[in-house]
């Protein structure tokens, strides 16, 4: 009798077990399968501005100060490239010939130049490459007397500009405005972050320019004033993020006393591309460190 009972009673122990094991096996189950993915963190930039977006849906990923207008130093020339490029009936391989006065401005600016040669016949192309890489203020100049209109040079490059702004008009980038070829301004000429991903996005659509902002370094070869053939000193792009990113293909570089230093950038991964921009960061390492975050944000959050 006392065996029998201890036997139904130990039975009905190792039954309440069982329900109890799997009861909690169930209930861990539960919480495994519903707990929610770790947010990922908002990052800290030193840069006073930032923006990133979704490249093909336009869609906001990241906001600093994103409408907040400042000076934007040669990020400008994505601008530049962009009226250029948009020329009706452009030929690439127009020669231009360089001026001693675009030679005199980049050193009365002490500004950052692709050292043209004076008399050297340079096509748009390689000027493009020459505004691009090393970000070059005399092939600024370059091509906005060349596609601007007017009888004179100060005509010309006033037309030019006056493009720059039509265009960004265009794009809806209510908070810029240009009043130079390259950044160098006469203090008016800003933009925010929000407004050069937008111009950025825009440029990226153009295959050539798309192919100018993804290369490292570019070598010229162009034409003597006295017809022979010089080699260029080879130009390597200011955009340090294409060594040091994987995925990335462009864009713009820009730095002056009151820019301070700026980024507009972009990569792809995955099939994703993530554009955005920095504005006053606080060195050429920190800008390349503010976009490297917000890369990896924007991939971390794009969906």
């Amino acid at each position: 009798m006392f065996t029998a009972t201890t036997g139904t009673k130990s039975s009905r122990i190792r039954r309440a077990a069982a329900v109890t094991l799997t009861t909690g096996v169930v209930l861990a189950g539960t919480a495994l399968t519903t707990a929610p993915a770790q947010a990922v963190a908002t990052p800290s930039i030193v840069a006073k501005g930032g923006y990133v977006m979704n490249n093909a849906t336009g869609k906001t990923l990241y906001t600093k100060a994103a409408d907040t207008t400042r000076s934007t130093g040669s990020t400008t020339k994505i601008m530049t490239a962009k009226v250029v490029l948009a020329q009706s009936n452009l030929n690439l391989d127009a020669k231009v010939t360089i001026q001693k006065v675009y030679s005199d401005y980049v050193v009365a600016n002490n500004a950052s130049q692709a050292h043209l040669i004076v008399g050297d016949k340079v096509t748009v192309r390689q000027l493009l490459y020459g505004l691009m890489l090393p970000s070059g203020c005399d092939a600024a100049y370059a091509l906005a007397d060349k596609y601007g209109s007017g009888s004179t040079r100060a005509a010309r490059v006033k037309s030019f500009i006056s493009k720059m702004n039509s265009t960004a008009k265009t794009l809806g980038m209510t908070k810029t405005k240009f009043d130079s070829f390259d950044g160098i301004g006469n203090g008016d000429n800003y933009s925010t972050p929000r407004d050069l991903t937008k111009l950025a996005s825009s440029a990226m659509k153009n295959s050539t320019f798309k192919t100018l902002v993804k290369t490292k370094s570019y070598t010229a070869k162009t034409v003597t004033k006295t017809g022979s053939t010089r080699t260029m000193a080879a130009w390597t792009n200011t955009n340090t993020l294409l060594s040091s990113y994987s995925g990335t293909i462009g864009v713009k570089t820009g730095s002056g006393p009151e820019a301070k230093y700026c980024l507009v950038f972009a990569a792809t991964r995955n099939g994703k591309t993530v554009i955005g921009t920095v504005l006053a960061s606080s060195s050429v390492t920190q800008r390349a460190t503010d976009a490297t975050k917000l890369l990896n944000y924007g991939f971390a959050t794009i969906g």
